[in-house]
């Protein structure tokens, strides 16, 4: 017969056979003890009685947590011995338990504050950080068919959870009734969701404007719960005002030599006519345009130098230039489906939307380990990219990983640091920054097609061929015209407020793509040295680098692709406790 008996925590001796061995982490030991003093041990330990002693049979944490809140007398359950029963108690104790759901969780903590219980009070007794609970309480938000299902276990990542909850629940209904599970369907499309109810929010540490712009534009900063601590949270929806506020601080402030500069139709920054881009450090003579990225609403700048003006020349027989064969006709030439300018525009547009996919976009672990070898294995290591990010950038970024000469285990840190590494180094763009297939295969990877804006634009629709303008238009059902210029005008307002993507524009590799990074890899390949020889006749340069800059490696190592595809080991999971 079990006997309930008060007794000094400290006279209980520890089970020696504790099926626990194990710690848990520091954390949840934490959460015990502030539970204990805040509401006491609500199950009292089970112990049996051993060569005259009580031997805790389960309950050592709580036994633990009781000497360490400076106890001197608990309830424990006092019960026969039995060397079976016991083992199977302590076994059963640890091992048969179910923790609650955050839904379950968020209708407690509404319950417990009808009964006087603030969130502060109810943090510090569940031992929980204060965002967590108001990160809960998000939950109130939420459309009930939604959370009905999050009450199943089906909850949406804390990004997406946010997205939505933000909605009004007439939004969230309106998107639930489109995107709900059919009958017998388990999976739910929370990203889907979540982008069908995406607001566009500007953060305020793009903002280079300080709070009196702020004040004048009426913008008022709101704070996001999931942000990581410590950092600035605040956000407006308020995307005019902050674009207004931040375009008037750009023309304030202003540098000697710099100039504002256009927004094109995919977002960046339009130069001059013949002005060309200069890459790495400006000259004295060169100028810097400043632009609005329209997609994270900072300022960005790009250093530019405008030609030498140059007289036009003439041909010998006082004709435009153009070649002509050696019977004085001129070479017929078929024009390509893409343009120079139309492919350039490819490759920003997939940059963008690849950049974009980085930083938000929900990525696994275990792709994210795959995108950081595709990145360092781009043809642009040396390292060039589409993005500000220099190589004071990135090692600062390292820098606040290893503080004190120790990686960091905050997996959270890590996981934004190897986004922002990653934006920093992939780029399609068609110059030199450009990794190569590499950076395609990433972004089919993460599904950065899906983030590709609107093409059907008069700009990009006029680098296209006659006959590729045709097949596209044919392909969406739009009347082809005896005009290409009319062609292209019902393609513009056939998708007008909407989205078109020309195929091949797509980051998915064709087969064409593979076959031809396939013949550049053979060609790169020179016998005696291995692949990437530097300089004449697969020459080295000195000290072991090309001349062009790059270091030379003995081997390049060939991605496991499948059509474009990341391939990996399937790793079995490790049980969570």
């Amino acid at each position: 017969m079990a006997e309930l008996r008060s007794v000094d925590p400290t006279t209980l001796r520890i089970n020696p056979n504790n099926p626990r061995r194990t710690p848990v982490p520091a954390a949840m030991d934490e959460q015990l003890l502030a539970s204990i003093k805040a509401v006491g041990i609500i199950q009292p330990p089970c112990v049996s009685v051993q060569d005259g002693e009580l031997m805790i049979v389960v309950g050592r944490r709580r036994v633990k947590a009781a000497i360490a809140a400076d106890m001197t007398a608990i309830d424990v359950l006092v019960c026969d011995a039995g060397e079976a029963a016991d083992a199977m108690r302590a076994v059963a104790e640890n091992l048969v338990r179910s923790s609650m759901t955050s839904v379950d969780i968020w209708r407690a903590i509404e319950r417990l504050e009808t009964q006087n219980w603030d969130e502060q009070a109810i943090a510090d007794a569940l031992s929980l950080p204060l965002r967590t609970v108001r990160r809960l309480k998000l939950l109130a938000h939420l459309h009930p068919a939604m959370l009905d299902v999050m009450a199943q276990g089906r909850m949406p990542n804390e990004e997406h959870l946010r997205v939505i909850a933000s909605a009004t629940r007439e939004e969230q209904a309106q998107v639930w009734k489109r995107h709900k599970p059919k009958k017998g369907q388990t999976d739910i499309a929370w990203y889907e969701i979540a982008r069908a109810l995406a607001k566009r929010r500007m953060p305020a540490s793009a903002a280079r404007f300080g709070d009196d712009l702020a004040k004048a534009y009426g913008i008022v900063w709101e704070d996001d719960l999931f942000a990581p601590a410590g950092e600035d949270s605040r956000y407006t929806t308020d995307v005019e005002a902050f674009f207004g506020a931040q375009q008037e601080w750009m023309q304030n402030n202003l540098p000697p030599r710099g100039t504002l500069l256009q927004v094109d139709e995919g977002g960046r920054g339009q130069l001059p006519k013949k002005a060309e881009r200069v890459y790495g450090k400006a000259g004295k003579g060169d100028l810097t345009g400043h632009y609005i990225d329209v997609r994270s609403g900072e300022v960005q700048t790009i250093a530019y130098r405008l030609p030498e003006p140059k007289k036009a020349g003439k041909s010998a027989n006082g004709a435009a230039g153009g070649e002509e064969e050696g019977d004085g006709n001129p070479i017929a030439r078929t024009r390509a489906e893409v343009t120079q300018k139309g492919v350039a525009m490819i490759g920003d547009l997939r940059t963008d939307a690849l950049h974009l996919a980085l930083a938000d976009a929900p990525i696994e672990d275990d792709t994210l380990l795959g995108l950081l070898i595709l990145a360092l294995g781009g043809a642009n290591v040396s390292v060039d990219s589409g993005s500000d990010l220099r190589a004071a950038d990135r090692q600062a970024i390292c820098r606040s990983l290893t503080e004190g000469g120790v990686l960091t285990a905050d997996i959270d840190m890590l996981r934004q640091a190897a986004r922002r590494m990653l934006t920093g180094v992939l780029s399609c763009r068609d110059n030199r920054s450009q990794s190569g297939p590499f950076a395609r295969v990433a972004g089919e990877t993460i599904g950065a097609s899906l983030l590709l804006p609107n093409m059907a634009t008069e700009a990009f629709l006029s680098c296209l061929s006659r006959s590729a303008l045709e097949i596209a238009a044919a392909a969406e059902s739009v009347n082809i015209a005896p005009r290409a210029k009319d062609t292209r005008a019902r393609m513009v307002k056939q998708f007008a407020g909407g989205a078109y993507v020309y195929p091949g524009a797509l980051f998915r590799l064709t087969e064409e793509d593979l076959a031809n990074d396939a013949a550049a890899a053979r060609s790169r390949y020179v016998p005696g040295t291995g692949w990437g020889g530097g300089g004449e006749d697969g020459e080295d340069g000195e000290d072991g680098e090309n001349p062009d800059g790059g270091l030379d490696e003995e081997a390049e190592a060939q991605p496991d692709t499948d059509d474009g595809a990341v391939t990996a080991e399937d790793p079995l999971a490790d049980a969570a406790d």
